[in-house]
């Protein structure tokens, strides 16, 4: 912990730690709160909808298993973040529990890797906000707005979240529950309802190892896929400050979260399959197969599920951004990133610098995409689509994300061993941590094997220049600032 002096009435000195005085609103929270949160950040309508039917063509009939297999795997990774936040609860999450284990160039680097992969992963739910309310217009035919690029209905959008972001985590956290609440209540009627309608096509054939496409390898192929529809399952840590009793409610909140979205998905995905009699080949070639689905329930029901996808994903930009903005500020206020990142509001206690900071990134990213398919072979019309935009910058932001996610299983037997050796327990911390290493491997060899179209193919070489950057920026850094070990995890959330 870097120490530093102040002096008090009587002279006397008491020892202040970096960035202590930057804190956010303590205890705003509740675990209803952050478990909401944290389901609105995985967007269950947003990722369904654009991922479900490129997983039944991947997975085949048998798609739900898949899902089953990611969500256990995401449960080795909830275990690694619970035990984390039980002895450090921690605004910082991952950049913390990595760097307090294995030291400083290890903290700056997995800082940079986490605030990259977040801010590109963002960058594609900022552009479907606006993507997919050009697709709500047209679909409807609503005369003089379909033809509005969707660029500018996403730049309204992102100044409406960016608004409820600076007012305060406790309002924008309660508005994006509702968006949450709004959008599971419609996927669940829409789903019985589909179930009952086409009751003659239920059967456990979706769930029968057998009816997965190439069997272990399809299984294999649609594991990405499945783990991306969890992404933001981690939301809770980042909120630990700002969260009553940290040490118990993240844990409590992240685990929730993973249960809730498991069944959740099966039951969607479950509720596709019969309502496209079980005919894979016409789910996955539909554009928005639950759409689809709900279509041919009632005609009245799309427009609900429609309006389910736009509250998905506003509450996902609303939560993620809420939560990863606060990742990067707490790497600004220990001496990590820059220090300007760390700043909070003087009255609201919201970290003003990193949100602004980090959409700011995510429209860099959108402007590059754009210029680079302009200028390439593809032409402007696919590279200023959203919904491609939206696979691609998603792809590039998870392989970061997975490193990030590998990293964190690593440190956990290591950080208890050096900071907790007598609670050290060899299932929960190092055998968990190890399946959870397994379980990331798969989907990272996936996103990163040869041969993938463009700009899928390249997406490794640029998350291996960001790796390199990230490792030389912080040997720099710590060598020019050798404390930074110090400030490292130094702010704990309910200290």
């Amino acid at each position: 912990m870097t120490e530093g002096f102040s002096s008090e009435s009587l002279g006397a000195k008491v020892p202040v730690v970096s960035g202590e005085h930057e804190r956010l609103h303590r205890g705003a929270l509740g675990l209803l709160d952050i478990a909401a949160a944290t389901m609105a950040n995985i967007g269950p309508a947003m990722s369904f909808f654009f991922g479900f039917g490129f997983l039944a063509y991947t997975a085949g009939l048998a798609s739900p298993l898949t899902i089953i297999a990611a969500g256990i795997a995401i449960a080795f990774l909830a275990n690694t973040l619970s035990e984390f936040t039980k002895y450090m609860p921690s605004t910082g999450g991952f950049i913390s529990f990595v760097g307090k284990s294995f030291g400083p160039r290890t903290g700056v680097t997995t800082a940079l890797l986490t605030g990259t992969g977040y801010i590109a992963a963002m960058a594609s739910v900022v552009a479907i906000v606006g993507g997919f309310f050009q697709l709500l217009l047209q679909n409807y035919n609503v005369s003089g707005l379909e033809s509005v690029p969707w660029i500018v209905w996403t730049l309204l959008f992102l100044a409406f979240a960016a608004f409820m972001m600076m007012r305060g985590i406790s309002v924008s956290t309660k508005i994006a529950g509702f968006f949450f609440a709004f959008e599971m209540l419609v996927l669940v009627v829409v789903s019985i309802a589909a179930l009952i309608k086409f009751h003659g096509h239920i059967s456990f054939a979706p769930f029968n190892p057998k009816n997965i496409t190439h069997g272990f390898s399809g299984l294999a192929a649609g594991f990405p896929l499945a783990v991306y529809l969890f992404i933001g399952w981690e939301n809770s840590a980042a909120l630990a400050e700002e969260t009553n009793d940290p040490r118990r409610n993240v844990p409590k909140a992240v685990f929730t979260s993973v249960i809730v979205m498991v069944v959740s998905y099966v039951l969607f995905a479950f509720s596709t399959v019969v309502g496209f009699k079980q005919n894979v080949g016409n789910l996955s070639s539909a554009a928005i197969p639950f759409v689809s689905v709900a279509k041919n329930v009632v005609g009245a029901a799309a427009f609900f599920a429609y309006l389910a996808g736009m509250t998905s994903t506003l509450g996902a930009l609303i939560a993620g951004t809420n939560s990863q903005a606060r990742l990067i500020f707490n790497a600004g206020r220990e001496g990590l990133l820059p220090k300007a990142i760390g700043k909070v509001h003087a009255t609201r206690r919201t970290p003003v610098n990193a949100l602004l900071f980090f959409l700011s990134g995510t429209l860099v990213i959108i402007a590059i995409w754009g210029l680079g398919h302009l200028l390439g072979s593809h032409g402007a019309s696919a590279g200023m689509n959203a919904v491609n935009f939206f696979a691609e910058s998603s792809t590039f932001g998870t392989i970061l994300v997975l490193l990030v996610y590998g990293m964190s299983n690593l440190a956990l037997p290591f950080y208890m061993r050096k900071h907790h050796p007598a609670r050290f327990n060899g299932f929960r911390h190092a055998v968990l941590p190890g399946l959870g290493i397994i379980t990331i491997l798969v989907p990272l060899y996936y996103l990163a094997k040869p041969g993938q179209s463009t700009p899928y193919d390249w997406f490794p070489y640029a998350a291996l220049a960001v790796v390199i950057l990230a490792i030389v920026y912080a040997a720099v850094l710590v060598k020019r600032d050798p404390s930074i070990g110090d400030r490292v995890g130094s702010i704990v959330a309910d200290e």
